[in-house]
């Protein structure tokens, strides 16, 4: 069997296994990639040179910073305020959905989720309600805003090291409004959604016992990491890793700042880390990578080249709702990586900006995953925690939210990015 066909057949049965062992994509993922090694279908300096060493590094930086931050107890302060300034239930949910929407532009989905949801059940505990559909409000908030900027979700970090995007081209690039502004618009519409879902909760909300703040330093590093990313941004000194050493360097600031300060030994630190989706992503690249090689993408993206010819607005409606409709049920993160290169070589066969699609692609996997609680890993955390609390969370009654939410926030950025990059 020669090399090309092994690589395929490894890519789509590591891809079906994801969908069928969602538990076990890790050990799947590095599998397969060792396979692809032993096997030499890929060499190591190819498997090598196919992980985005960047993306590693925004990742894991600030996923150490985010840990910290956490800890802090500054998000369940901020968010326990909220609740206790809301004049009813419904506005509460729907303003801790606003700051679980702004955490997670900034922090991974299911850490922002984890902080946020003890508020949330302790405020269902006191007003006796079914915490349901307040904490499935809360997951797709958070995986709508992640993707807004490059720190906020791993889709978002795909897709600027793949497009070698920095923190500053998440909001203008290349002199035009970016996919922030196409995400808080997809906000606005999915939070009028959320307000016809929970308008009728009218129950006074009762005051709630304010978290102690630990410190403020993790607070501070934080926001230093956002706005050193933010004027690099403005400095091009052809350097593409630059983004992910600037992470990495907080985040060993942030583990110095808890061994030394906080005497918390380092190893602790360093098990808290979220290590499968670490080697989960190193798997991925190496099979993305196994099949680029191997001339896969190029053939994929002749065969959806060849179906919308030269329409272009076609072949960007085709990306973006096949996109929302497979995220709905397999991961984001395998799905983007494998898409990234097609629609790379799609735009280069229409000879039109390749921003249209990478976009549009981004926007369809990240928000697809809103529609079922199986699409995104801040929906398996939420109905997880709703398990331990006695409530079982029907795929139906989900999607009853997701879907509406998910149209509403497409709906609305499908528009806005091909308005400003269809043209």
């Amino acid at each position: 069997m020669n090399h090309r066909i092994f690589a395929l057949i490894v890519f789509i049965l590591a891809y079906v296994l994801f969908i069928f062992l969602p538990k076990r994509r890790t050990i799947v993922a590095v599998a397969s990639s060792l396979l692809l090694l032993v096997t030499s279908t890929v060499s190591l300096k190819e498997a090598f040179l196919s992980i985005n060493w960047n993306v590693m590094g925004i990742f894991v930086g600030t996923l150490i910073v985010a840990n910290v931050f956490m800890e802090s107890r500054v998000p369940a302060y901020l968010a326990e305020i909220i609740v206790d300034k809301a004049k009813n239930t419904a506005w509460a949910i729907l303003l801790i959905c606003l700051l679980t929407g702004f955490i997670s532009a900034f922090v991974e989905n299911v850490a922002t989720v984890l902080i946020v949801a003890p508020i949330a059940l302790s405020l269902a505990k006191k007003l006796k309600i079914n915490p349901t559909n307040m904490m499935i409000a809360i997951a797709i908030s958070s995986n709508l805003q992640g993707t807004a900027t490059l720190i906020g979700d791993p889709p978002s970090m795909l897709l600027g090291g793949f497009a070698k995007m920095n923190f500053g081209d998440f909001f203008f690039y290349k002199g035009r409004p970016s996919i922030f502004f196409a995400v808080e618009l997809g906000a606005i519409t999915s939070f009028v959604v959320l307000y016809f879902i929970f308008r009728r909760q009218k129950e006074k909300v009762k005051l709630i016992p304010l978290e102690k703040i630990k410190t403020w330093i993790p607070t501070i590093i934080l926001t230093s990491l956002i706005i050193l990313l933010a004027v690099s941004s403005f400095f091009d000194i052809g350097f593409s890793y630059m983004a992910g050493v600037i992470c990495m360097i907080f985040g060993i600031i942030s583990m110095l700042w808890e061994k030394f300060i906080n005497k918390t030994p380092v190893l602790d630190g360093i098990k808290a880390l979220d290590w499968e989706t670490t080697f989960f992503l190193v798997g991925i690249f190496i099979l993305v990578g196994s099949i680029t090689i191997t001339g896969w993408i190029e053939i994929v993206s002749g065969y959806l080249s060849g179906i919308v010819g030269e329409n272009i607005f076609l072949g960007y409606t085709l990306l973006v709702f096949m996109s929302v409709f497979l995220s709905a049920f397999i991961d984001n993160v395998p799905f983007l990586a494998a898409m990234l290169p097609v629609a790379i070589s799609m735009s280069n066969k229409l000879a039109i900006n390749p921003s249209l699609f990478l976009f549009g692609l981004l926007i369809g996997a990240s928000l697809g995953g809103n529609i079922t609680p199986i699409g995104a890993s801040a929906n398996i955390v939420a109905c997880g925690l709703l398990k331990k609390e006695g409530y079982t969370v029907k795929f139906k009654d989900f999607v009853k939210i997701g879907l509406p939410f998910t149209l509403a926030a497409v709906s609305a950025a499908y528009l806005f990015v091909w308005f400003i990059w269809g043209r």
